[in-house]
This record gives structure tokens, C-alpha cells and sequence, in this order.
């Protein structure tokens, strides 16, 4: 096995490219530890240039809200009333603490998403 660390662009891209051709690799094989390590390498190489961003909490929340079917009602015993509620959705208000472990807890938002200020990055 001749695995290399990824270090350029033209690395990465030969590597998705063998990838592609171990995809059939049985577990337990030469082809299938090499694929594992290949892999590996790739998801070291996108982490580091290719960043993924949480969403900030406003748009955590919608998301959740939308994917779960939920109203403002039934987000009222993590939040607080509905005008609150709607504060928080609107970008009136921010998120104490206390709404921010109830969310985490009752729709399994990230915390790490609730508590990121707008247009900060994670690195």
C-alpha cells in the first residue's frame, strides 16, 4: 500500500479518483484497507480546505421547525410565549441559555449552532 498524505489540489483528485475504483472493495481485503486509509486521508484533506459551517440559530430552529412539522405553539415550552417565540425568529431577541439547552435537548439542535453569533465561522 503506497498511501501518501494529501497535499495539493492534484493529490486530492487522484485520490478521489482510486477511490472510485476501490468502491467494490470487500472488507477484510487489500482493496478494502486501502480504500479505509484513502478515505481517511480524503476526509483529513476536505476538513482542513473545505470547511463545513453550523447555521446560525434562527435558521437552526426554522430548519428544525420545518423538518418536525412544528408551530411557534410548540416551541413555546423551550422558548417561552408565542411573542418570544417570534422574537426569536425574527432576530429581536437572542437566545438565553436556558431556551438554548431546552432546544438542544427537545429537537437536538447542535448547541454548538445555538449559541454561534451571526456570521461566525467554525473552524
Amino acid at each position: 500500500m503506497n498511501n501518501k498524505p494529501i497535499k495539493t489540489d492534484t493529490d486530492y483528485r487522484a485520490a478521489l479518483k482510486e477511490v472510485e475504483t476501490l468502491m467494490t472493495a470487500e472488507l477484510n481485503t487489500l482493496e478494502g484497507e486501502k480504500l479505509d486509509v484513502l478515505v481517511t486521508l480524503i476526509e483529513a484533506y476536505e476538513r482542513k480546505h473545505f470547511p463545513l459551517d453550523l447555521p446560525d440559530p434562527v435558521e437552526a430552529i426554522k430548519f428544525e421547525m420545518e423538518q418536525k412539522g412544528l408551530t411557534v405553539k410548540d416551541l413555546e415550552p423551550m422558548i417561552g410565549k408565542s411573542n418570544r417565540v417570534y422574537e426569536i425568529l425574527n432576530r429581536k431577541r437572542s437566545l438565553t441559555l436556558k431556551m438554548i439547552w431546552k432546544l438542544h435537548q427537545e429537537l437536538g439542535i447542535p448547541a454548538l449552532s445555538l449559541i454561534k453569533q451571526p456570521g461566525q465561522i467554525r473552524y
